[in-house]
Protein backbone atom coordinates (compact mmCIF):
# COMPACT_ATOMS: atom_id res chain seq x y z
CA UNK A 1 0.00 0.00 0.00
CA UNK A 2 1.50 3.73 -0.95
CA UNK A 3 2.40 5.52 2.28
CA UNK A 4 0.72 8.70 0.93
CA UNK A 5 -2.43 9.66 -0.96
CA UNK A 6 -2.22 11.49 -4.95
CA UNK A 7 -2.55 15.22 -4.04
CA UNK A 8 -4.14 17.40 -6.53
CA UNK A 9 -3.79 21.56 -7.15
CA UNK A 10 -5.97 23.11 -9.47
CA UNK A 11 -8.56 26.06 -9.90
CA UNK A 12 -12.17 26.28 -10.88
CA UNK A 13 -12.70 26.28 -13.77
CA UNK A 14 -10.05 27.55 -16.87
CA UNK A 15 -12.57 30.12 -18.86
CA UNK A 16 -11.26 33.66 -17.27
CA UNK A 17 -9.93 36.78 -19.77
CA UNK A 18 -7.12 38.08 -17.03
CA UNK A 19 -5.47 34.40 -17.93
CA UNK A 20 -5.36 35.12 -21.62
CA UNK A 21 -1.69 36.24 -22.33
CA UNK A 22 -0.90 35.61 -18.10
CA UNK A 23 -1.71 31.55 -17.93
CA UNK A 24 -2.47 30.75 -21.48
CA UNK A 25 -0.23 32.13 -24.17
CA UNK A 26 -0.59 34.70 -26.01
CA UNK A 27 -2.53 33.60 -29.28
CA UNK A 28 -3.97 29.68 -27.91
CA UNK A 29 -7.85 29.42 -28.90
CA UNK A 30 -10.15 29.48 -26.65
CA UNK A 31 -11.10 26.03 -28.00
CA UNK A 32 -7.96 24.92 -26.82
CA UNK A 33 -7.76 26.20 -23.15
CA UNK A 34 -8.96 23.11 -21.06
CA UNK A 35 -5.98 21.14 -23.07
CA UNK A 36 -3.77 23.55 -21.83
CA UNK A 37 -5.02 23.71 -18.77
CA UNK A 38 -4.87 20.56 -17.94
CA UNK A 39 -1.33 20.10 -18.95
CA UNK A 40 -0.50 22.44 -16.39
CA UNK A 41 -3.12 21.15 -13.34
CA UNK A 42 -4.26 18.19 -11.91
CA UNK A 43 -7.67 19.08 -11.18
CA UNK A 44 -10.42 21.80 -12.11
CA UNK A 45 -13.33 22.38 -10.15
CA UNK A 46 -16.34 22.86 -12.65
CA UNK A 47 -18.71 25.71 -11.80
CA UNK A 48 -21.16 25.25 -14.47
CA UNK A 49 -22.73 22.59 -13.76
CA UNK A 50 -24.26 24.34 -10.44
CA UNK A 51 -25.97 26.81 -12.93
CA UNK A 52 -27.40 24.35 -15.41
CA UNK A 53 -27.90 20.69 -17.18
CA UNK A 54 -24.78 20.08 -19.59
CA UNK A 55 -25.40 17.75 -22.38
CA UNK A 56 -23.58 14.18 -22.66
CA UNK A 57 -22.06 15.07 -25.45
CA UNK A 58 -19.96 17.77 -23.49
CA UNK A 59 -18.87 15.63 -20.75
CA UNK A 60 -17.19 13.06 -23.63
CA UNK A 61 -15.86 16.55 -24.83
CA UNK A 62 -14.36 17.30 -21.64
CA UNK A 63 -12.98 14.06 -21.12
CA UNK A 64 -11.51 13.53 -24.53
CA UNK A 65 -9.25 16.60 -23.73
CA UNK A 66 -7.41 16.21 -20.95
CA UNK A 67 -4.74 13.70 -20.14
CA UNK A 68 -4.84 10.30 -18.29
CA UNK A 69 -5.08 11.08 -14.47
CA UNK A 70 -6.74 14.47 -15.05
CA UNK A 71 -10.12 14.90 -12.74
CA UNK A 72 -12.84 17.29 -12.78
CA UNK A 73 -14.51 17.86 -9.62
CA UNK A 74 -18.12 19.51 -10.28
CA UNK A 75 -20.33 21.34 -8.62
CA UNK A 76 -24.32 19.94 -8.22
CA UNK A 77 -27.10 21.66 -9.53
CA UNK A 78 -27.90 24.82 -7.21
CA UNK A 79 -31.71 23.72 -7.87
CA UNK A 80 -30.46 21.04 -5.46
CA UNK A 81 -28.93 22.37 -2.64
CA UNK A 82 -30.92 26.00 -2.47
CA UNK A 83 -34.08 24.67 -0.93
CA UNK A 84 -36.37 24.51 2.51
CA UNK A 85 -36.40 20.40 2.75
CA UNK A 86 -32.99 19.23 1.86
CA UNK A 87 -34.86 15.29 2.41
CA UNK A 88 -37.05 16.16 -0.66
CA UNK A 89 -34.42 16.26 -3.19
CA UNK A 90 -34.24 12.96 -4.53
CA UNK A 91 -35.88 13.67 -7.82
CA UNK A 92 -33.23 16.96 -8.44
CA UNK A 93 -30.31 14.84 -7.23
CA UNK A 94 -31.20 12.36 -10.03
CA UNK A 95 -31.29 14.62 -12.73
CA UNK A 96 -28.16 15.91 -12.02
CA UNK A 97 -26.55 12.63 -11.73
CA UNK A 98 -28.01 11.02 -14.66
CA UNK A 99 -27.24 14.32 -16.94
CA UNK A 100 -24.45 12.65 -19.07
CA UNK A 101 -21.75 12.17 -15.97
CA UNK A 102 -20.73 9.15 -16.58
CA UNK A 103 -19.08 10.09 -19.85
CA UNK A 104 -16.28 11.36 -18.19
CA UNK A 105 -15.43 7.82 -16.70
CA UNK A 106 -12.23 8.02 -14.50
CA UNK A 107 -11.67 11.88 -14.98
CA UNK A 108 -14.86 12.45 -13.04
CA UNK A 109 -14.26 13.05 -9.12
CA UNK A 110 -15.49 14.52 -6.43
CA UNK A 111 -19.29 15.91 -6.50
CA UNK A 112 -19.29 19.63 -4.81
CA UNK A 113 -22.64 19.98 -2.92
CA UNK A 114 -22.06 24.04 -2.23
CA UNK A 115 -24.79 25.02 0.27
CA UNK A 116 -26.09 28.90 0.98
CA UNK A 117 -24.66 30.62 4.05
CA UNK A 118 -28.25 31.35 5.10
CA UNK A 119 -28.62 27.43 5.36
CA UNK A 120 -28.87 26.28 9.03
CA UNK A 121 -27.72 22.44 9.96
CA UNK A 122 -30.91 20.54 10.86
CA UNK A 123 -29.73 16.94 11.40
CA UNK A 124 -32.28 14.68 10.88
CA UNK A 125 -32.99 17.26 7.33
CA UNK A 126 -29.70 16.81 6.60
CA UNK A 127 -29.04 13.20 7.54
CA UNK A 128 -32.09 12.42 4.78
CA UNK A 129 -29.93 14.38 2.64
CA UNK A 130 -27.24 12.55 2.82
CA UNK A 131 -29.03 9.40 2.17
CA UNK A 132 -29.87 10.20 -1.08
CA UNK A 133 -26.66 10.55 -2.32
CA UNK A 134 -25.15 6.94 -4.19
CA UNK A 135 -21.68 5.55 -3.60
CA UNK A 136 -22.04 4.61 -7.08
CA UNK A 137 -23.22 5.64 -10.23
CA UNK A 138 -23.93 3.04 -13.19
CA UNK A 139 -20.65 1.33 -11.55
CA UNK A 140 -18.54 4.54 -11.41
CA UNK A 141 -17.53 5.16 -8.15
CA UNK A 142 -18.73 8.59 -6.77
CA UNK A 143 -17.09 10.73 -3.85
CA UNK A 144 -19.30 13.89 -2.46
CA UNK A 145 -17.98 16.43 -0.64
CA UNK A 146 -20.26 19.27 1.15
CA UNK A 147 -19.40 23.20 1.10
CA UNK A 148 -21.71 24.37 4.22
CA UNK A 149 -21.31 28.35 5.15
CA UNK A 150 -23.49 28.70 8.67
CA UNK A 151 -21.78 28.66 11.99
CA UNK A 152 -24.19 25.96 12.91
CA UNK A 153 -22.73 23.47 11.58
CA UNK A 154 -19.83 23.45 13.47
CA UNK A 155 -20.84 20.71 15.63
CA UNK A 156 -19.86 17.32 16.38
CA UNK A 157 -23.42 15.78 15.44
CA UNK A 158 -22.52 17.08 12.17
CA UNK A 159 -18.94 15.83 11.54
CA UNK A 160 -20.57 12.33 12.82
CA UNK A 161 -23.40 12.69 9.88
CA UNK A 162 -20.49 12.67 7.40
CA UNK A 163 -18.03 10.19 8.99
CA UNK A 164 -21.05 7.85 8.58
CA UNK A 165 -21.72 8.37 5.27
CA UNK A 166 -17.99 8.66 4.37
CA UNK A 167 -18.71 12.29 2.99
CA UNK A 168 -15.76 14.85 2.78
CA UNK A 169 -16.24 18.26 4.37
CA UNK A 170 -15.09 20.93 2.24
CA UNK A 171 -12.24 22.61 4.47
CA UNK A 172 -12.52 25.77 3.04
CA UNK A 173 -9.98 28.56 3.82
CA UNK A 174 -12.63 31.70 4.07
CA UNK A 175 -12.57 35.11 5.56
CA UNK A 176 -16.26 34.96 6.11
CA UNK A 177 -16.88 31.17 6.04
CA UNK A 178 -16.55 28.89 8.84
CA UNK A 179 -13.48 26.83 8.25
CA UNK A 180 -14.28 22.65 8.89
CA UNK A 181 -10.78 20.57 8.93
CA UNK A 182 -12.15 17.86 10.05
CA UNK A 183 -11.19 14.55 8.07
CA UNK A 184 -14.06 12.61 7.71
CA UNK A 185 -13.58 10.74 4.56
CA UNK A 186 -11.24 8.69 2.17
CA UNK A 187 -10.01 11.83 0.22
CA UNK A 188 -9.52 15.48 1.53
CA UNK A 189 -11.28 18.63 -0.46
CA UNK A 190 -9.46 22.08 0.81
CA UNK A 191 -10.82 25.05 -0.98
CA UNK A 192 -7.79 28.21 -0.78
CA UNK A 193 -9.69 31.51 -0.94
CA UNK A 194 -7.87 34.01 0.57
CA UNK A 195 -5.53 34.76 -2.34
CA UNK A 196 -4.49 37.93 -3.64
CA UNK A 197 -4.25 39.45 -7.30
CA UNK A 198 -1.18 41.61 -6.36
CA UNK A 199 0.64 38.06 -5.18
CA UNK A 200 2.20 36.15 -8.31
CA UNK A 201 1.05 33.14 -6.68
CA UNK A 202 -1.86 33.55 -5.19
CA UNK A 203 -0.69 32.92 -1.75
CA UNK A 204 2.11 34.68 -0.04
CA UNK A 205 5.24 32.02 0.44
CA UNK A 206 4.78 31.30 4.14
CA UNK A 207 0.99 30.73 3.51
CA UNK A 208 1.73 28.29 0.40
CA UNK A 209 4.30 26.41 2.56
CA UNK A 210 2.21 26.10 5.51
CA UNK A 211 -0.68 24.38 3.25
CA UNK A 212 1.73 22.35 1.28
CA UNK A 213 2.38 20.63 4.67
CA UNK A 214 -1.27 20.40 5.69
CA UNK A 215 -1.68 18.64 2.34
CA UNK A 216 1.40 16.15 2.86
CA UNK A 217 -0.41 15.64 6.36
CA UNK A 218 -3.35 14.68 4.95
CA UNK A 219 -2.13 12.11 2.42
CA UNK A 220 0.06 10.38 5.20
CA UNK A 221 -3.45 9.57 6.45
CA UNK A 222 -2.74 11.94 9.80
CA UNK A 223 -4.79 15.79 10.84
CA UNK A 224 -2.70 18.87 10.80
CA UNK A 225 -1.97 19.51 13.88
CA UNK A 226 -2.48 23.88 13.38
CA UNK A 227 -5.88 23.31 11.89
CA UNK A 228 -8.95 24.08 14.14
CA UNK A 229 -11.70 20.94 14.57
CA UNK A 230 -15.16 21.09 15.27
CA UNK A 231 -14.65 17.61 17.62
CA UNK A 232 -10.79 17.56 18.31
CA UNK A 233 -11.38 14.43 20.74
CA UNK A 234 -12.37 12.33 17.79
CA UNK A 235 -9.82 9.90 16.80
CA UNK A 236 -9.05 9.94 13.02
CA UNK A 237 -8.18 6.35 10.87
CA UNK A 238 -4.56 6.71 9.71
CA UNK A 239 -4.98 5.90 6.06
CA UNK A 240 -3.48 7.28 2.86
CA UNK A 241 -5.87 9.95 1.20
CA UNK A 242 -6.44 11.27 -1.70
CA UNK A 243 -6.26 14.93 -1.31
CA UNK A 244 -8.03 18.17 -3.46
CA UNK A 245 -6.68 21.90 -3.38
CA UNK A 246 -8.33 24.19 -5.51
CA UNK A 247 -7.16 28.09 -5.56
CA UNK A 248 -10.18 29.95 -6.09
CA UNK A 249 -12.29 32.73 -5.38
CA UNK A 250 -9.94 35.49 -4.25
CA UNK A 251 -6.88 35.91 -6.45
CA UNK A 252 -8.05 34.10 -9.06
CA UNK A 253 -5.78 36.45 -11.52
CA UNK A 254 -2.85 34.18 -10.19
CA UNK A 255 -4.59 30.96 -9.26
CA UNK A 256 -3.13 28.79 -12.00
CA UNK A 257 0.21 30.37 -10.94
CA UNK A 258 -0.60 29.26 -7.23
CA UNK A 259 -2.16 25.84 -8.62
CA UNK A 260 1.52 25.09 -10.30
CA UNK A 261 3.34 26.42 -7.35
CA UNK A 262 1.83 24.33 -4.44
CA UNK A 263 2.31 21.41 -6.80
CA UNK A 264 6.31 22.22 -7.36
CA UNK A 265 6.14 22.44 -3.51
CA UNK A 266 5.04 19.22 -3.48
CA UNK A 267 7.51 16.85 -5.27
Amino acid sequence: MSKSGTIRTGIGGWTFDAWEGTFYPEKLTKKRQLEYASSKLSVIEVNGTYYGSQKPETFAKWASEVPDGFIFSLKASRFTTNRKILGEAAESIDKFLNQGLVELGDRLGPLLWQFAPTKKFEPDDFEAFLKLLPEKLEGLPLRHVVEVRHDSFKVPEFVALLEKYNIAPVCADHFDYPMIADVTADFVYARLQKGSDEIPTCYADDDMNTWASRLKTWAAGDVPADLPLVDDGRKVKKEPRDVFAFFIHEGKVNAPQGAMAMAELLK
